[in-house]
Order: structure tokens, then sequence, then C-alpha cells
């Protein structure tokens, strides 16, 4: 198996609030910590009841403040939201004070909706996203070592300057594997939601990859959901969460985590179209015993010839999401 990193949205459950989750997040990053997972990203998202994990930055801030060795990072930060001054001085201060742990995962989408776009204070027309690839080299920049014989940029972030954060592309399209590509950086395909293009866009970034200084070859994560338990059916009775959550998206519903139900249950709810569309986005998903999952993702490694693997697990109970990547470190 390759290395194993965690996903984490902070999910805010039923019955449960953000304090919480918050404190859930930091429990379960030093058990993955203890387990010897490689990452543990966070990512930012606006205005949804079931994600606490919107101040992206300060949250990564608490967990790797709770935690010794893990790499910590974002998965991502949605770049159009933000000036990329702003990131580098984030990412720098947090490099600052955990030396050799910080990741920063950008995203191109906002990550949200148009009206919270307007909050945040960010524009709504196309040059956002088109200029994604400039603010990206930007933020490179002000991470950068300083070179010899170089004048004095006017604009410098301190700290920042010289941390060298590493920074991966992260998406759901060609569009950030060829960039990732043409800029020889790290790439994490977003599978764990939207994996219809995954194989295109890796074969895309594979073949078109320039290298850097930095990363000489390609170096793909790939995104999946794995929901692990002692049986089949108990792994099947948590998985109906994330079923139920993904269902209700079909209609634009984005509440907190629901309780798990039975899957009969589950299959008679909504739409066929509303199911089809629910499985299509979890189509990158790894459901069962340990046996099971150590298969599924097999397939999904063999399929990928990924280089690391990112684990999304949005489990209504605690202890048994601990408990799920407690079993896939196990098998791992």
């Amino acid at each position: 198996m390759v290395p194993l990193s965690i996903l984490d949205l902070a999910p805010i459950v039923e019955g449960s609030d953000a304090a919480q989750a918050l404190a859930n997040s930091l429990d379960l990053a030093r058990h993955a910590e203890a387990l010897g997972y490689r990452r543990y990203w966070l990512a930012e998202h606006h205005n949804m009841d079931g994600v606490a994990s919107s101040a992206t930055a300060v949250l990564i801030a608490f967990v790797a403040a709770g935690t010794k060795t893990i790499r910590v990072g974002s998965g991502g930060v949605m770049l159009p939201n933000h000036a990329p001054l702003v990131i580098a001085e984030q990412f720098g201060t947090l490099a600052t004070l955990y030396p050799g742990r910080i990741d920063l995962g950008l995203g191109r989408a906002p990550g949200t909706d148009r009206a919270t776009m307007r909050a945040l204070r960010r524009h709504l027309d196309a040059n956002d996203e088109e200029g994604f690839p400039r603010d990206v080299m930007e933020l490179q920049a002000y991470l950068a070592a300083p070179r010899d014989g170089d004048p004095a940029a006017l604009v410098r972030a301190i700290p920042g300057i010289g941390t060298r954060v590493p920074i991966w592309l992260l998406g759901s399209s060609l569009y950030s594997a060829q960039l990732a590509a043409h800029l020889g950086m790290p790439f994490a395909f977003a599978s764990h939601f939207a994996p219809d293009y995954l194989l295109h866009a890796l074969e895309v970034y594979r073949s078109t990859y320039k290298p850097s200084r930095e990363w000489p070859e390609p170096h793909a994560m790939v995104g999946v959901n794995v929901v692990c338990a002692d049986t089949d059916d108990e792994a099947a009775w948590h998985y109906t969460s994330i079923q139920q959550r993904f269902l209700a998206m079909q209609r634009g519903v984005r509440g907190p985590l629901p309780r798990p139900i039975d899957p009969a249950v589950y299959a008679t709810m909504g739409t066929p179209q509303e199911q089809a569309g629910a499985a299509r986005m979890l189509a990158a998903s790894a459901v069962g015993s340990p046996a099971t999952v150590a298969d599924l993702l097999g397939q999904i490694l063999e399929q990928t010839r990924a280089d690391e693997l990112i684990v999304a697990g949005a489990i209504h109970d605690h202890a048994a999401r601990k408990r799920s990547y407690e079993l896939l470190a196990r098998v791992a």
C-alpha cells in the first residue's frame, strides 16, 4: 500500500455542534499520528451547516499545535477567495511555528456559493479563475528563498519568504492537472466526490509533466472515501451517513452529517436520478471489513498508480470514525 493521509472537513454531525467537531478533528489527528498516517489535511468550505473547517489556516494551527510529527495542511485553500500574499503570510507563519510539517494544497473553485463569495469580498467575474495560474506563481514567489543578486521585492511575505512551503495543486478536472504538470508541482485529484475525470487527469498530468527542482518526477495523490468496520454490514450501516449527505446535495441541501440508517431504508430514499447522482459522486469509495477495503483500494491503486492516497471518512459516530482509520492503517 502507498502512504496514506487523511482529509478532514471537521464534520458537524446531527445532534452535535461546531465546538465538538473541532475537538474531534484534533483527537483524530492525534490518533492518525500514532497510527502512522503521513498527512492530515483540512478543507476550506464556507456557509455549510455540516462543515467546521472554514477558517482553514486557524484550524491547521490548532491541529499542528496539538500534534508532534504528522504533516498538517490544507486540502485545500481555495485560492480565488484570497489574495496570494495573505495565504503566503498565513502559511509562512505556520511553517515558521511548525517547521517541516506544513503543506499548502490549493484549489481553483471558490468552495461555496456566489452570495458567500460576495461576503468574502471576492469578485464574481471570470477573471478570478482565469488568473489562477498567475496567483499560484505569485504565491510560490512569496514563499521562495530570495535569489542572490535579485533586487529586493517591493512586497514580501514576512513570515513566509524562504520557508518554501510545499504547494500542491488540487482539482477534479483536467485544468489543474495540466497546470500542475506545467509548473512541475504535485497534484491531488478530488475523486472522493468528483471521480469522473480521474484517470484522464492523471494521464494528462504524467504525460505532460515538466520536472522542477523540488519535484523532478510527477507525484499524484488520489482522494477516496473509506468506511472500514469489523464487518461489511457494519461498514455499510455507517456509510449511509455519507450517502444521505450526497443524496441531499442532489437537491442543493447541505446540513449536518446525518445519523446512519438501515441501508435498505436508504435505498428507498430520493428519486432514481438522485440515487444515481449520489452513487456517481461516491464511485471512488471503499466500504467494508478490512479485507474488503484492502481489496477495493488495491483495485484503485492498480487503476490509478497513485503515489499516495488521501482518505475522507465522514462517519457520524466519532469512535467509529477513529476505528475505521485504525483498521485501515492495519491493512495499509
